[in-house]
């Protein structure tokens, strides 16, 4: 078995979303939207596309690296809580063992000393509970902006596919004095529907990498409205593929 045939029959290799496999594709696509609609506003959307998606690569790389500051505060306030109980015990028994050969020290004495030490271990956890619970909220709150800013790209999408409708392309379309400027043929109509299905998929993938490594449930789901947001509007801009193809097919066009 070759190398590459082991690599693809590994589940690892299945499974693993991979960020430059992404960026790799949005590029190409930006290429393919120049190429085919030169200067036009979508490959620039394209573009800023790329830029995002670059930068999705960073920060879900950020957000799924521990916090070290957290962490480090964490582990000293463990620490400070394992030397207190140590103290407390050490010096409980020593209060114990002069309770044997003096009178100097009372029982309620010995229960108030445990007490304090027990309150003060109970403080010192709850201080770690709320830093593991800052490290969690930190990066959900970078997640979350991140999502919003993709959420927000795929309603531009949708935008610039709005008025692209299949009829504009047919040349028994009539306009009026405020409609849109028909421009294209149903051979580049079909490939610029194309084009925003794929961006909009695309969209779906970036929010994905923010948690690859980040299994955050309000995070996976806003991930969830995003990919659900982007698949409905995908299913919106096939439908007019379908009926520029069937209008074609009426007509006695060539497919597209």
């Amino acid at each position: 078995m070759s190398e590459k045939s082991a690599a693809a029959a590994s589940p690892e290799f299945i499974l693993l979303l991979r960020d430059d496999q992404i960026i790799e594709t949005v590029a190409k696509l930006q290429r393919r939207i120049d190429e085919r609609f030169p200067g036009a506003g979508l490959a620039t959307l394209c573009g800023q596309l790329l830029q995002i998606s670059r930068r999705a690569s960073q920060r879900s790389a950020q957000i799924g690296r521990p916090i070290l500051w957290i962490r480090i505060s964490g582990y000293l306030l463990a620490f400070s809580i394992v030397a207190v109980l140590i103290e407390a015990l050490i010096f409980g028994v020593g209060v114990k063992l002069k309770q044997v050969s003096s009178a100097e020290w009372s029982f309620s004495e010995f229960v108030q000393t445990t007490e304090a030490a027990t309150s003060l271990a109970v403080l010192l956890g709850a201080a770690i509970f709320f830093l593991v619970s800052l490290e969690t909220r930190i990066k959900r709150r970078r997640a979350l902006s991140a999502i919003h800013e993709l959420r927000s790209i795929a309603h531009i999408i949708d935008m610039h596919q709005l008025t692209k409708d299949p009829e504009r392309a047919l040349g028994s379309w009539q306009g009026t004095e405020n409609s849109p400027r028909p421009g294209m043929t149903p051979l580049q109509l079909n490939r610029y529907l194309d084009y925003c299905s794929e961006m909009l998929s695309l969209t779906g993938k970036i929010a994905a990498l923010y948690v690859r490594q980040f299994d955050d449930p309000l995070a996976v789901a806003t991930v969830s409205e995003v990919e659900q947001l982007t698949t409905s509007l995908s299913r919106k801009i096939w439908q007019k593929i379908m009926i520029l193809k069937q209008s074609e097919q009426s007509l006695g066009g060539g497919a597209a």
